[in-house]
């Protein structure tokens, strides 16, 4: 089994992690890749789920884990102490995707996209393993990092991300 292309999209709060990661995926889909994800809930606690939900009460009810499907549609909550990205990243294997995309996780040592809003954020994320590139929002980083730098507010951000993720993919892919 060949594993799935797995990136991040790294950054810190409020950085534009979700509306990259979002948009990524779309021209992924387009692309004619299936992308699964992973979210890191860095707010602290556990994720809001509806307590209401039969899945919810079946947790409470001391189920560690509980699946719902409707009309194509699977949901699964489960809780235990922890779980490691790794373990994520099995779970989502499962559904055979050709990438999964991270968002969050900036230590990890997957290939990333880092998200840089000011100097500050510079100092911090550019030494983060693995990055491919960066999209800063103020000014450019002022390093020569090996790796290419993108306005984030340049239109066409978005889709030289989305070929760069593809250049990696074929480079990841088996050659015959």
């Amino acid at each position: 089994m060949v594993r799935p292309f797995v990136f991040q999209v790294a950054g810190y709060q409020n950085s534009g992690k979700t509306t990259l990661a979002e948009e990524l995926i779309r021209r992924l889909k387009e692309a004619g890749v299936d992308v699964a994800s992973i979210k890191h809930h860095g707010h602290g606690g556990k994720p809001d789920i509806p307590s209401e939900k039969d899945s919810s009460r079946h947790i409470d009810a001391g189920a560690s884990a509980a699946l719902v499907e409707g009309n194509g549609r699977l949901i699964l909550h489960s809780e235990k102490n922890a779980w490691p990205l790794e373990d994520q990243i099995r779970i989502l294997s499962t559904f055979d995707p050709e990438a999964i995309l991270i968002e969050g996780h900036k230590y990890a040592s997957y290939p990333k996209i880092v998200l840089i809003r000011n100097r500050e954020d510079e100092k911090g994320l550019l030494g983060l393993e693995n990055i491919i590139a960066a999209a800063y929002w103020d000014t450019e980083p002022q390093t020569d990092a090996g790796f290419p730098f993108f306005s984030i507010k340049d239109n066409r951000t978005p889709e030289n991300l989305t070929k760069l993720i593809l250049e990696q993919m074929e480079c990841q892919a088996p050659q015959n």
